[in-house]
């Protein structure tokens, strides 16, 4: 029955992205770090996806990394950013030659911290950094997952950047021809718009999150926050066109992603609404739209936009305004950042572990 994918993760994206696997024919596996998460489905229950994806199936439950990694070929990290750092550290023992990782969706150069630890053991596989994730959705219990879309496009790349052919026809043999290669790791950092977007909406609408309402989230793209959305699209942009990066814009984003015609950011939300899919926005202060996407999107960002000289001003504030509002500093959060130590390195280094996968030491490099 096709390929076996391990899936670290059980959530929203890792449900998800499950289904689509298995309307597709192969076989997915389902780890949670905590256990909590795969709870019914351990004990036989079987997962239901409704919505872009209409699927019953009973995955596989693995107990442990270890399990996930014996028993798979291909593993994935589908769960937010700030779990990446813990999740490849428990990989990072059992990763075998034979594997392939795809990470869905990259976050703060984790594919550089994982390919570091497997260059420790010399054990080299090709590492699949992800611009976005495969499908957009809500969990709704331990067994049910609604599907809002399946994206036509996600960019991605590949460490090392020798093995990106490889890697681009096992992602169309697992998801189907939906792929766009992108040049590095840097232009993968640079092609996830999470961050940006939902700091704009989840400034716009923190009350309503907070107060734990259901909200219409492409409703409340009003035209003020569309703007912002697209101002903070002409920093990302402008940072990657330092680097002599294309990256896709948030208007081609949001016509790939959800299918609609480009108009200003507002409007094509609106669109998103009228036809149903514009999704429900977040109903707790505590979100991945702040909690991952500002330690582990927007901080990157805002480092790439020092290291080229294109600060990312915007970006910068709503790392300082999140952090006020929930009395965090989210900047050292940052686990793989931090771990990476990336403030000792020039911008030239980190081109180089871009590609190769190896962020050298300044003192080393020779």
């Amino acid at each position: 029955m096709g390929t076996k994918v391990g899936l670290a993760g059980a959530g929203s994206i890792a449900f998800g992205t499950a289904a689509v696997l298995h309307e597709r024919g192969h076989d997915p596996m389902l780890w949670s770090p905590s256990g909590a998460g795969t709870a019914e489905l351990a004990d036989g229950a079987s997962l239901s996806a409704t919505g872009a994806v209409e699927t019953t199936f009973t995955p596989r439950i693995a107990v442990s990394a270890e399990s996930l990694a014996r028993d798979n070929d291909v593993l994935m990290i589908t769960l937010p950013g700030y779990g990446h750092k813990t999740v490849m550290d428990a990989f990072a023992p059992h990763i075998e030659p034979r594997h392939r990782v795809i990470v869905s969706s990259h976050a703060s150069l984790g594919a550089i911290y994982l390919a570091q630890l497997l260059a420790e053991r010399g054990v080299a596989v090709p590492i699949i950094a992800w611009g976005t994730t495969i499908c957009t959705g809500r969990r709704q219990s331990g067994t049910e997952v609604t599907v809002n879309t399946v994206r036509s496009r996600v960019d991605l790349c590949t460490v090392p950047a020798e093995r990106s052919d490889e890697a681009l026809s096992l992602c169309r043999e697992l998801f189907g021809d939906r792929f766009q290669p992108r040049d590095g790791l840097l232009a993968i950092s640079l092609s996830n718009l999470n961050p940006q977007n939902h700091m704009g909406i989840a400034l716009g609408n923190i009350t309503r999150m907070e107060r734990g309402e259901t909200w219409s989230q492409g409703q409340n793209v009003t035209p003020k926050v569309g703007r912002l959305l697209e101002e903070l699209d002409q920093e990302r942009l402008a940072i990657a066109c330092a680097l002599g990066l294309e990256v896709k814009t948030i208007f081609e984003h949001f016509h790939l992603s959800f299918h609609v015609p480009v108009a200003s950011i507002s409007e094509m939300n609106q669109q998103m609404h009228a036809q149903g899919n514009g999704g429900t926005g977040p109903a707790t202060a505590d979100s991945r739209y702040v909690t991952e996407d500002v330690p582990y999107g927007l901080v990157l960002t805002a480092a790439l936009g020092r290291l080229t000289g294109r600060p990312a001003v915007l970006h910068e504030a709503g790392i300082r305004i999140f952090s006020a509002m929930y009395g965090r500093d989210f900047e050292a959060e940052n686990e793989i950042l931090q771990a990476l130590d990336l403030d000792r390195y020039a911008l030239d280094d980190l081109k180089r572990a871009a590609q190769s996968g190896l962020l050298r030491h300044p003192e080393s490099a020779a």
